[in-house]
């Protein structure tokens, strides 16, 4: 009605009603046409524009659009969600359509998986044996050397619906000696309840090596995972055979029982409860040469930079081995972990980890083989001063210049959409003044709501970000337009897309500032972009006693 052509006699304020109402129907109808005035909303329609979609018109497409926007209707499957469902059930059902369509997608790609592993041999700068080398020339400088490496790569190829080929492969090396493996599974998805795997393998160390690894379900909350194996050496066959029995105890808890016959045979149980704040593992083994008892603990903050802190207790008949650490992501794709592992006798490592991707790499570093407390402490205080000096100096820089970098390659791809809104916005707000007008007389003559100023966009409170420039729009008539009642209410969704807004910074965190009049007293209330918001309210009452 705010935009119907034959409301405006102005022929600019016409052209541009003209433009907006064509806009508006094709939300609400879901297809263009050609508009003729003066006998209301007659609407031309060629034979060739296709089925009708109604958007607005219609509760279910309009629960999607309200939830996910214009994205939300281009989803392919959307079609098939049933009528007469609530809001609530229609997101359920999107989020579903729209996890298979991203299953499909990874689907499409190799999936690889790797890992290296440098083990590093640092003992020399805690344990010197200056009396035996004193005369060995270049003796005054610890000797740091890479003991150990090994290196595993995987990749997985769909072959049809059910049918998966995995071939991965590994390289290790110790003191000088080591060797390699290749390995090719194909895997079988036979039902909703299980699956099967059938490997073969060869090295150069082992002979070649035949798996079998099967899946099952049992009952909705319980499964079982059989590992059987034959390993021809020079030795002869050697079998093995793990068994993995698991039982959801609760929504968060979840129980194992594992038995291993052959190489290393041993029986293990464990109690594994993971929440949002927390990961906590029990468990107890029995074994030939290994039997240990385990506690381990994680601790994860609710933070952007996902940091977790961790501890764990392991005792047995090699020892006794204390580990504690934290990890952090560092950025989009990386999480960067770090680990101090004291035992007796295994003496005191720091082990640190980065995760790129579905990519890992390891480095344990040995310190010392005795409980020395130089070397705890420097294992411990090293790692923390090391990350926050490259997180200040290197890490934050280079976010904050990529962060940059991308908003400025949007804004330029973005650049003529952005001023097509920005036309459109100024001229619904010029379309807009008579009616406002009347609305403000109509709330001035009951002291209703009258808006008094609002701005849309960045604002930057923070002293530290105050070479930050601030981008917001003035937003008081398009808002003033949406009282009804003396009541303005906004949903869950940007308001970018509102009637007379638009993205004065794209890319960018963005707020509502409004300060507004009800009952003849002032108002402010400062709303994040795709937060709710609805007015009036008692706690946006200004305190005018200070």
């Amino acid at each position: 009605m705010l935009y119907h052509p034959d409301k405006h006699r102005d022929p600019e304020l016409k052209s541009q009603a003209e433009r907006l109402f064509n806009l508006v129907h094709q939300a609400y109808e879901g297809h263009s046409g050609g508009l003729t005035t003066g006998l209301g909303l007659l609407w031309q329609r060629s034979p060739t524009d296709g089925p009708r979609t109604t958007v607005l018109s219609d509760p279910q497409t309009r629960a999607i659009y309200d939830i996910y926007g214009k994205r939300g209707l281009e989803m392919e499957g959307w079609e098939v969600v049933e009528r007469r469902r609530t809001p609530a059930e229609i997101r359920e059902e999107f989020e579903r359509l729209q996890r298979e369509r991203e299953e499909r997608r990874l689907q499409q790609r190799t999936n690889p998986k790797g890992t290296i592993s440098v083990g590093i041999d640092a003992t020399d700068l805690f344990d010197r044996y200056e009396e035996e080398y004193e005369d060995v020339s270049g003796s005054g400088f610890p000797q740091i050397e890479i003991n150990k490496m090994h290196i595993s790569q995987s990749i997985e190829a769909p072959l049809t619906a059910t049918d998966t080929a995995i071939l991965s492969g590994s390289l290790s090396t110790q003191n000088g000696n080591g060797g390699g493996s290749i390995n090719f599974a194909l895997r079988r998805v036979t039902s909703a309840k299980g699956w099967g795997e059938l490997e073969f393998g060869a090295g150069d160390l082992q002979g070649p090596l035949f798996g079998l690894k099967l899946f099952r379900n049992l009952t909705p909350r319980c499964f079982v995972t059989t590992n059987c194996a034959l390993q021809f050496s020079s030795r002869g066959i050697r079998p093995g055979l793990t068994t993995v029995l698991a039982r959801n105890l609760d929504k968060n808890t979840v129980g194992y029982l594992q038995w291993r016959w052959g190489i290393q045979s041993a029986m293990n149980t464990s109690i594994v409860r993971d929440t949002k704040t927390s990961h906590l593992t029990v468990a107890l083994q029995l074994g030939i040469p290994h039997s240990f008892a385990l506690i381990s603990y994680q601790h994860k903050f609710q933070d952007d930079d996902q940091t977790r802190v961790k501890g764990s207790l392991k005792a047995g008949f090699f020892g006794t081995v204390v580990e504690y650490g934290a990890e952090r992501k560092i950025s989009r794709h990386s999480v960067l972990g770090a680990a101090v592992s004291i035992g007796v006798p295994q003496g005191v490592s720091l082990k640190v980890k980065l995760n790129r991707a579905s990519q890992t790499y390891f480095f344990p570093i040995h310190l010392t083989d005795q409980l020395l407390p130089s070397a705890v402490f420097y294992a411990t205080v090293g790692p923390l001063v090391v990350y926050f000096a490259m997180h200040r100096l290197i890490i934050k820089p280079y976010l904050r210049a990529q962060k940059e970098r991308e908003l400025e390659k949007q804004r330029e791809n973005t650049a003529t959409d952005i001023l097509q809104k920005k036309q459109e916005a100024e001229a619904a707000v010029r379309l807009m003044q008579e009616s406002v007008r009347r609305i403000i007389e109509a709330e001035e003559s009951r002291m209703g709501l009258i808006i008094v100023n609002a701005w849309y966009g960045k604002f930057v409170n923070d002293k530290s970000r105050k070479s930050e420039k601030v981008k917001v729009i003035d937003v008081t008539v398009p808002l003033q337009c949406l009282v009804k009642d003396s009541k303005l209410i906004l949903t869950e969704a940007s308001k970018a897309g509102l009637p007379g807004f638009y993205d004065p910074c794209v890319g960018e965190e963005k707020s509502l500032k409004v300060l507004y009049q009800f009952r003849g007293v002032l108002h402010q209330v400062m709303a994040l972009d795709s937060e709710a918001l609805r007015i009036p309210k008692q706690s946006h009452r200004i305190d005018t006693d200070g």
